[in-house]
Order: structure tokens, then C-alpha cells, then sequence
């Protein structure tokens, strides 16, 4: 019996999880999460599109569109409690390398990270 190769069409990573006990002050502070995102794209070698943001009560909500697909922050400051979600749909990118750039600069004390696999075999 032979084996039959798989050709992977899309190579596709997503990694989300839940930040705690993170600095209250970064999570509140709209521009630090803007640049966050800048530069988590860079350190993911992801093409960065557009970023939108928005303060909800006293949280922040910040989007970046990524030529690959996304990354997002939602911060909630009065709980220093963070979610953020990185997925990408190319091979040359690392999601998961974006992901602990980003619990590691808002100083995440507890992490709760799981990461997809999203591709596509044929």
C-alpha cells in the first residue's frame, strides 16, 4: 500500500487566548495598542493592511487587517485582562511568534494561548 503525499493549498495559523493580570495602563492606552499591532505584524513577517481602533466603556478594541488575514486586541484595563488573536494564511509568517510579542508587552502574568491548525491539504 503507498502512501498518498498531501499538497498543502493553504498553510493557514491561528492562534488566540486570553491574557491576565497585564499592565492596566498599556491596556488602556490606544496609541501603545495601535504601535503594538504595527509591530506585532512586523515580527510576524505579515503584510499589514489597515488598523482600526476603538474605545468601548473603558476597554479598547483594536484591529489590524493583515494581507494574510488578522490580528486583534480587546482590552478590558479595569480586569487587566486582555484578548488577542493572531491568524494568518501564509507559510512565511508566524503567528505565533506575534502572539507572545504581544502577551509579552502588555507583561501577561497568566496565558492561555491555543493555536489552530487552519490549513488546507489536497
Amino acid at each position: 500500500m503507498s502512501a498518498t503525499k498531501r499538497l498543502t493549498v493553504i498553510h493557514g495559523r491561528h492562534v488566540a487566548g486570553n491574557l491576565y493580570n497585564c499592565n492596566s495602563e498599556k491596556l488602556a492606552n490606544i496609541t501603545y495598542l495601535i504601535n503594538l499591532v504595527k509591530n506585532a505584524a512586523k515580527i510576524g513577517n505579515m503584510t499589514l493592511l489597515d488598523i482600526k481602533s476603538w474605545k468601548i466603556g473603558n476597554g479598547i478594541s483594536v484591529v489590524g487587517i493583515v494581507l494574510e488575514s488578522h490580528i486583534s486586541i480587546h482590552t478590558w484595563p479595569e480586569h487587566s485582562f486582555a484578548t488577542v488573536d493572531v491568524y494568518s494564511c501564509g507559510a512565511h509568517t508566524d503567528p505565533e511568534k506575534a502572539f507572545d510579542y504581544i502577551a509579552s508587552s502588555l507583561e501577561a502574568q497568566k496565558i492561555e494561548k491555543k493555536v489552530l491548525d487552519r490549513s488546507y491539504e489536497i
